[in-house]
């Protein structure tokens, strides 16, 4: 099988990639890969820039049907299309069967997290329910970011070929000598990601008020979501232990990242979503730059640091224990190195973007193998 014979992927995205998001980094990590790989390659995204999460959403509903409609326009001169799960893509799926195309769907998570982003949809589920069901049926393949989200999946869809391709991280970006370009007190510990209501970030925050945090150890956060003004309110009370950075450039996460002492992935299991796994970006991107994270224990994020002896897993909504587990970490230099060393390994090894392009390019080409069949 040639992996760099030159074929053509259209990769189709209802929502505008945002630098700092972690579907930015998994969007174009991934094309780049299949570049890499011979894939002439084109991305369908909305063409505003607005990532404030507050576009209108008459907005949202024109952009779904301008983008939809480019990619149907060009559609005879691709020979894949590749989608990333939304709702709203049913037209574009159908387009591409019309004209024989092989479609793949990358799935990030359960369609619960759309309701619990977005509160208002709830009134619609059974709307919602249906063209969830019946865009991933029409699809020839699946793509599930964790083993537990592609069992879930194929009981739903008993007969659909289901792939397992975890989130990744660059290791050319992110490793342990980036450059913090941040006026940052050490010792830090971070959290980055989405402020939304499923990442723990109550419990974060109040382990910093806990008796067991180290004193002097501070806490610094990256993003932008819903919880955003949680976050801004207790930084002003707190501004001695908490430091708020919103959102910032993807490159440079990294010397944020490598500059600390653990970075912190405190998710919850609201309404359930955690059941069916996590591998948050920003554990990865920690692993790569050579630093311990402290994990809530579910499926995915528990299991790979276990595996790998990359950090610590603590119970999820617990303050307490969150908090001892960073003043563990900042009274050990020993445990910390030992512990970035064996993630960063872990990165080089089979975690990298690079290692997500392979099994995604492969999982292309045996689709187009299979169509000319």
């Amino acid at each position: 099988m040639n992996l760099h014979k030159k074929r053509t992927v259209s990769y189709l995205c209802l929502q505008t990639t945002c630098e700092g998001q972690a579907s930015h980094a998994h969007v174009h990590e991934i094309l780049r890969g299949l570049r890499a790989r011979g894939w002439d390659a084109k991305l369908y995204e909305p063409n505003h820039q607005d990532c404030s999460g507050r576009v209108h959403l008459l907005r949202r509903l024109f952009d779904f049907i301008i983008v939809q409609c480019r990619f149907c326009l060009s559609g005879k001169r691709t020979q894949v299309l590749y989608v990333r799960s939304h709702v709203a893509l049913l037209p574009s799926i159908l387009m591409a069967r019309l004209l024989g195309l092989p479609v793949v769907q990358e799935v990030n998570g359960p369609l619960e997290d759309v309701f619990l982003a977005y509160g208002w949809t709830k009134r619609f589920k059974p709307v919602l329910t249906f063209l969830w069901r019946l865009s991933h049926s029409q699809a020839h393949a699946l793509i599930a970011v964790t083993p537990q989200l592609a069992d879930m999946l194929r009981t739903v869809f008993p007969k659909m070929n289901i792939y397992v391709v975890p989130n990744g991280a660059n290791p050319q970006i992110f490793h342990p000598m980036a450059l913090l370009k941040y006026p940052l007190e050490k010792p830090y510990v971070v959290f980055v990601g989405a402020l939304a209501r499923w990442q723990g970030i109550e419990t974060l925050l109040n382990a910093t008020s806990s008796s067991s945090w180290p004193r002097g150890v501070r806490l610094v956060v990256v993003g932008d979501g819903a919880e955003r003004s949680k976050v801004e309110k207790f930084a002003i009370r707190n501004a001695s232990v908490i430091r708020f950075l919103g959102r910032i450039p993807y490159a440079d996460v990294a010397g944020v990242l490598s500059n600390c002492v653990a970075a912190i992935s405190p998710q919850n299991n609201l309404l359930g979503r955690s059941n069916t796994g996590l591998y948050p970006l920003k554990v990865f991107e920690a692993m790569a730059c050579g630093v311990p994270v402290v994990v809530t224990d579910f499926p995915g994020q528990a299991d790979l640091v276990r595996s790998h002896d990359c950090g610590m897993v603590v119970p999820a909504s617990n303050p307490e224990e969150l908090a001892r587990a960073v003043r563990t970490l900042s009274n050990s230099t020993e445990i910390c190195r030992t512990m970035g060393e064996n993630g960063r390994r872990a990165i080089e090894m089979g975690h990298s973007w690079d290692h997500r392009a392979d099994a995604t390019s492969k999982i292309l080409v045996g689709l187009l193998e299979c169509a000319k069949v």
